[in-house]
């Protein structure tokens, strides 16, 4: 339908394996893989619930009849009973044990713990990836010279390896987090209206070793070891605000690239991927505007605004639960991870196919290399004799006006040229030429990125399959 809204992030951005894990699918067959979960157990450990009931639910995890389900919540106006509601239509034997002694949260949270997970593990394989493209990038280019930046105006040299390892860096932050959210992870469990599991109790006549060993169970059958130790009605929403505050991390990281190369490409150092076809204006033909890190700074900006709902809604729970919850984490969950999935997408591709222009780097390097170089000239110039405090003056007086000469008519540097042709100077022009080599101004740079890479980046590499990427849509 073309006359309804739809969501870019599906149409456009996020990935089909992101889009399946929060799609209704996924999610109602988690619902009825945890009533199958809890009626198995509930008959494992002595309840009234046969063999036959668990089968004939098993049977029909997945043929969900979408249009009964909204029938019957446009009667009850209640989403979980309709579905529960559904479920009995197809499983008439075992419609009176469905759901028997849950709350709505039995299935909505745990459902949704797991669909954390999975999405999770998607984003870390991503974000692997990304890391793995960006360190061959970085070796590759570990030794090349390139102005590096304070305050956005030219300081001392770096290497394009470096730099790209300060973007790794970030990424690599950005994985700890990612993976101390991941264990953080638990289940609700089954905890009733307020979290005593009085409605458990009373079904195993007071037995709480029971209503342990059902927790246990249906643990174990969703494929997790751990449960809330307590809760309210709901699992703690601080967890949620953990887990975007880790996608959070991820988008910061990732516009902080996006944002770098943007700026590399307007002086035409480095740019991202262009298609052999691709328009980058539609009045201005020769323009090569940077679209996917500007796709990725629009993008990493809604992640990073979409942690102010989790933080709001851990902070607004009363008491033991309140459902102003609800509708709110309908959007920031899965819209979060949809973005951050497209923005990893995007940074993977551009991570792998960055042109770099060596002569470009070049040519801006030896612009400004001449008052870097000052100092090495002022101590070469004491070492053949010369008075220290003189030499500095006449270097910062030469410097100004070699400055000023680019500002104000636009030509290139003058200064050695200047400081070849000062007496007080001990040095003629070649002398001073031999102090000029780019690769004596980067300091550490190539032997950090190569130890950062190798040392710290490739172990984890090393221990995760590559990820097919695919695609990025333009």
């Amino acid at each position: 339908m073309k006359n309804t809204y739809e969501t870019p992030l599906n149409s456009r951005y996020a990935s089909p394996e992101m889009q399946y894990i929060f799609s209704p699918d996924r999610k109602f067959t988690t619902w009825r893989k945890l009533w199958v979960a809890l009626a198995e157990s509930e008959m494992e450990l002595g309840l009234p619930v046969t063999q036959a009931q668990v089968d004939e639910l098993k049977a029909h995890i997945d043929d969900i009849d979408y249009d009964a389900a909204r029938r019957h919540e446009e009667r009850v106006r209640h989403d979980v009973m309709a579905h529960v509601l559904a479920y009995g239509d197809v499983c008439p034997n075992a419609r009176g044990i469905i759901h028997l002694g849950a709350t709505s949260c039995y299935v909505t949270d745990n459902a949704d713990i797991l669909m954390l997970r999975d999405a999770m593990r998607l984003i870390r394989a991503k974000l692997i990836e990304v890391m793995r493209r960006l360190a061959k990038f970085a070796l590759e280019y570990k030794d090349l010279p390139t102005l590096g930046y304070t305050h956005l105006q030219p300081a001392q040299l770096t290497t394009v390896g470096k730099r790209a390892c300060l973007w790794l860096q970030d990424l690599y932050m950005d994985l700890t987090e990612l993976d101390d959210a991941a264990r953080a992870l638990k289940l609700l469990g089954n905890r009733g209206a307020t979290g005593t599991q009085v409605s458990f109790l009373s079904l195993f006549d007071g037995d709480g070793k029971k209503v342990d060993a059902l927790e246990e169970k249906i643990a174990e059958k969703m494929g997790m070891t751990a449960v809330f130790d307590v809760s309210g009605q709901t699992y703690p929403r601080k967890l949620d605000s953990r887990v975007l505050g880790a996608l959070s991390s991820i988008a910061q990281s990732a516009y902080k690239f996006a944002q770098d190369l943007r700026l590399l490409q307007s002086f035409r150092e480095i740019e991202e991927p262009f298609e052999k076809s691709q328009i980058g204006s539609s009045a201005m033909a020769y323009k090569r505007n940077p679209m996917r890190s500007e796709r990725i700074c629009a993008l990493s900006r809604h992640v990073m605004t979409l942690v102010q709902d989790a933080q709001m809604t851990a902070a607004t729970q009363w008491f033991e639960r309140t459902l102003d919850d609800s509708a709110n984490r309908r959007l920031s969950l899965p819209e979060a991870f949809l973005a951050t999935d497209a923005v990893l997408e995007l940074y993977a591709n551009v991570a792998d196919g960055m042109v770099v222009y060596p002569k470009m780097i070049g040519k801006r390097v030896m612009e400004n290399l001449p008052f870097m170089a000052t100092e090495d000239v002022m101590m070469e110039a004491v070492r053949r004799g010369a008075d220290r405090q003189e030499i500095h003056e006449r270097i910062r007086v030469h410097s100004q006006a070699a400055a000023a000469r680019m500002k104000q008519e636009g030509l290139e540097s003058d200064l050695m040229e200047r400081i070849a042709g000062d007496s007080a100077f001990p040095m003629d022009h070649d002398q001073l030429a031999t102090l000029l080599a780019p690769e004596k101004y980067t300091g550490r740079a190539a032997e950090q990125a190569e130890r950062f890479v190798t040392k710290v980046i490739q172990p984890i590499l090393d221990g995760a399959e590559a990820v097919d990427m695919g695609e990025i849509k333009i």
